[in-house]
């Protein structure tokens, strides 16, 4: 890995385990193990950080969608299949992209956008019905917020639900759109 891509991923790591506010640029340098002219040089400022965070996202999401695309089993079934934490770079890269869209940077809203705009698409391409499409990519997020409020492991207070346990729902979901 390059010291840019160290950097980047300090950064992001800042943002996972502390939040915004502790992304300094002193923190970030001293989390890759660099001093603050070694982050200069590759990053200008905080936002050029935050540019390339976002950059990397959606390089994350063209590959993700791509997948997608070419899924055997669909775009509808991939996405919930897919919709849990596995601590992946796109895991990662999209949590880290939340936090700065939780604080208003406009572009990391956008970027957000640009993912379930691109993922949407390809399920109403499969499904042929917003609402339909509306209605699976809701379960898939619900799947990868509730991973997500439980660290990624299975919540001990309540009842488990795996992507496969969803799969006949959207068989449902797709039948009847075919009809």
């Amino acid at each position: 890995m390059s010291a840019r891509d160290d950097l980047l991923a300090a950064y992001q790591a800042l943002l996972l385990d502390e939040g915004q506010r502790a992304t300094t640029l002193e923190a970030v340098a001293a989390r890759a193990g660099v001093s603050k002219g070694g982050l200069l040089y590759h990053f200008k400022s905080k936002e050029a950080l935050a540019e390339a965070l976002i950059e990397r996202l959606d390089e994350l999401v063209g590959q993700d969608l791509e997948a997608m695309r070419t899924a055997d089993d669909g775009p509808s079934r991939y996405y919930v299949r897919t919709s849990v934490w596995t601590d992946s770079p796109l895991d990662r890269a999209l949590v880290a992209v939340a936090q700065l869209a939780q604080e208003s940077h406009v572009g990391a809203r956008r970027a957000m956008a640009r993912a379930r705009e691109g993922w949407l698409a390809l399920i109403v391409e499969e499904v042929g019905h917003r609402p339909t499409a509306h209605a699976i990519l809701l379960i898939g997020d619900g799947l990868y917020f509730n991973a997500a409020l439980s660290g990624g492991a299975e919540p001990a207070d309540t009842e488990h639900v795996a992507p496969d346990d969803l799969m006949p729902v959207i068989a449902h979901l797709l039948e009847n759109e075919r009809h």
